[in-house]
């Protein structure tokens, strides 16, 4: 793993972006390792629900990824002790990264197959074949507070807030993707938050933050993506 250097953006802890190999592919991994002392709510694979987390993972996996032990291919590439680990089809090395007032947020961002959270009953989705496709939006944030359990939800709705706006003002008429992951992760100590929303202290500085983030990620794979036109469309 390779430490990226810091930036306005900053943030606790070290961010690092590192590479493999499987079946031929080069492969990206973000690793974002803060050590003891902090708490994370995910919707992970590996890691998910509230716990304490010392590092959040994302690994980049091929498009077609056909695996279906999912936990257990994260574990390989994982430190040791409590943390995150999350999948993605997404192009790593492409992450994005922006703060707020102490808030930090770094994203991948892919948009192959953008989604409405509530479509039809029965409407084809190829998002949602095989069981176990990456999710193609990452997020993971933090805040230098503790947060109460509610706050650490009210603070996942938030950031899927934040980023559905995002979207939808950079032209992708979606809510996300079918199998998007978020992680937001606070300090395990200290007086808590009681509110995670967007109008409480550090529930905007995470939208804000998360805001950025997914925009420029956005704005970034439409600018790599020869049919950004068609997927705009749908």
């Amino acid at each position: 793993m390779s430490p990226i250097p810091p930036t306005e953006a900053g943030g606790p802890g070290r961010l690092a972006l590192g590479h493999r190999t499987e079946d031929g592919v080069r492969l990206a991994s973000l690793l974002w390792e803060l050590g003891p002392g902090w708490r994370a709510v995910s919707s992970a694979m590996l890691g998910g629900g509230i716990g304490p987390a010392q590092w959040v993972l994302n690994a980049q996996v091929p498009g077609g990824y056909a695996r279906m032990d999912p936990v257990e291919h994260l574990l390989e590439m994982a430190p040791p002790g409590p943390g995150v680990g999350m999948l993605t089809a997404a192009s790593v090395g492409r992450f994005t990264r922006a703060a707020d007032g102490g808030a930090h947020a770094v994203a991948t961002v892919g948009l192959r197959v953008p989604t409405w959270a509530a479509a039809p009953e029965g409407a084809p989705d190829p998002e949602l074949a095989p069981v176990y496709l990456p999710g193609t939006i990452n997020i993971i944030a933090a805040v230098p507070v503790a947060m109460s359990d509610a706050a650490l939800v009210n603070a996942v709705m938030t950031v899927t807030e934040a980023k559905t706006q995002a979207l939808i003002e950079e032209g992708f008429p979606c809510t996300g993707t079918a199998s998007d992951a978020v992680c937001v992760l606070a300090r395990a100590d200290g007086p808590e938050e009681l509110f995670g929303g967007p109008r409480s202290v550090w529930g905007a500085r995470l939208a804000r933050a998360v805001h950025r983030a997914v925009r420029r990620g956005a704005r970034d794979w439409a600018g790599h993506d020869s049919s950004r036109a068609a997927r705009r469309a749908r």
